[in-house]
C-alpha cells in the first residue's frame, strides 16, 4: 500500500532516471491523458524533474506541462531499461514514458492528469493538503493547529486525514500510535499539546527513517519492507500492523484489530501498551 515514504522514494528514483532526458515515446490507456497528449505531444519534451507532495507524484516537463498521479491503494511506478521485460502484466499498464535510457511505467494508477504550473498553484486537492511530513520545510506547529481542528475525531482517524498532515497511511498510523503509547480510539481533544507533538514528531521520524533505509537506484522503483522496530529479521520489522492476535513485542498481550472510522480502515493496537 503506497504511503508517503513509498511515493517519496518513487519520485526520487524516477527523478534520477528521467530528469534531464528527452521523452522519445509516450503511451497511455487513460483517455483524459491521451486527449491532452494529442493536442500537446509529450514526445520531444525534456523531463525537468520529479517530486512528491504527500501521496501525489508530479512529473514536470519542458513547455509548462506537469503529470500528476495518485496511487490510491494499488498504483505503482516501475523503471526499466528499453526492451527489458516488465514485472507486471501489460493489462495493468496505465502510462508509459520512454527515453533513450529508461522507460517509466505506471501500473494500476487510478488518478492521473496533465496540468500547467498555474493549474498546480490553484489545484483544490493539493492546496488542501496539510504539511508534508517528508518536506524540508515541515512545520510541526502548523500540523498541530490542523490536528486541533479535528478535536472530536478519534486520533487514528485524524492521522489518516491528509488535510492534517500529508504522508501517513494505514501502516504508519498504527505504528506511530503504538510507539507513542496512544489508544487509537482516543479523541484528539483528549490529547495534550505535548502528546500531539510527540505523535507528529514520531510520524516524521519513522517516515524519514524508511526513506533513508533504501537508497534510490534508477534500475527500478522497488518495493521494500517497512521497518519501525530496530529489528532486521524478516517478520519482525513492525510493532503491531498485520499482527492481529499475535503477542505484543513489548508486553506479550494479544494485538487487537478492528475497522475504524467512516472509511472502515483497519487499526492494530496493543490494549495494554496503548491504554
Amino acid at each position: 500500500m503506497p504511503e508517503g515514504d513509498t511515493i517519496f522514494r518513487s519520485a526520487r528514483t524516477l527523478h534520477q532516471a528521467l530528469a534531464g532526458r528527452v521523452v522519445t515515446s509516450f503511451e497511455t490507456v487513460l483517455p483524459v491523458l491521451q486527449r491532452v497528449h494529442d493536442d500537446h505531444p509529450l514526445v520531444g519534451r525534456t523531463v525537468l524533474g520529479v517530486r512528491s507532495v504527500g501521496k501525489h507524484l508530479l512529473v514536470a516537463f519542458s513547455g509548462d506541462l506537469v503529470l500528476r498521479t495518485h496511487m490510491r491503494m494499488s498504483g505503482s511506478w516501475h523503471i526499466y531499461r528499453p526492451g527489458e521485460r516488465w514485472r507486471r502484466p501489460r493489462v495493468a499498464m496505465r502510462i508509459v514514458i520512454g527515453t533513450a535510457d529508461y522507460v517509466a511505467v505506471a501500473f494500476d494508477v487510478p488518478v492521473a492528469e496533465f496540468l500547467t504550473e498555474h493549474d498546480l498553484e490553484g489545484h483544490a486537492e493539493l492546496r488542501a493538503l496539510g504539511p508534508d511530513l517528508l518536506g524540508a520545510g515541515f512545520d510541526p506547529s502548523a500540523a498541530l493547529a490542523r490536528l486541533r481542528r479535528k478535536s472530536e475525531a478519534e486520533i487514528a482517524v485524524a492521522l489518516l486525514d491528509q488535510r492534517v498532515m500529508a504522508g501517513i497511511g494505514n501502516v504508519f498510523k498504527s505504528e506511530v500510535l503504538f510507539v507513542c503509547g496512544v489508544d487509537p480510539y482516543r479523541p484528539v481533544a483528549a490529547l495534550s499539546d505535548e502528546e500531539a507533538l510527540a505523535l507528529i514528531g514520531k510520524a516524521r521520524e519513522l517516515l524519514n527513517a524508511n526513506v533513508a533505509d533504501m537508497a534510490a537506484t534508477p534500475a527500478a522503483v522497488r518495493g521494500h519492507d517497512r521497518r519501525t522496530t530496530r529489528r532486521l529479521q524478516p517478520g519482525a520489522r513492525l510493532w503491531v500492523y498485520g499482527r492481529s492476535g499475535r503477542p505484543c513485542r513489548n508486553c506479550g498481550t494479544a494485538i487487537r484489530y478492528r475497522m475504524q472510522g467512516a472509511d472502515a480502515r483497519g487499526t492494530y493496537w496493543c490494549p495494554r501498551c496503548q491504554k
